[in-house]
């Protein structure tokens, strides 16, 4: 979690997915981003997770997420 003025940003590298692969969630203070790759014969062949905590002073109503062009998913949360 980095702080970049009055905003918290979570960053994570989920390249090797498409977006419909990619679900997150959030709850209290925590995100949690998890991503699954089907092969054809409908086995899962890759996957990612990762939770991590925001700080207490973020505002759980102004969490969004974007998934740019390189594959970051970019997940953004304001301070009160």
């Amino acid at each position: 979690v980095r702080a970049q003025g009055d905003t918290y940003q979570v960053v994570a590298d989920v390249s090797q997915f498409e977006p419909p692969d990619i679900v997150v969630t959030t709850s209290n203070c925590h995100v949690a981003i998890q991503a699954e790759k089907v092969a054809e014969d409908g086995t899962i062949c890759d996957t990612f997770t990762h939770q991590c905590q925001l700080p207490e002073d973020m505002d759980p109503l102004s969490v969004s997420c974007t998934l740019t062009e390189a594959g970051m998913l970019v997940i953004t949360a304001r301070r009160r």
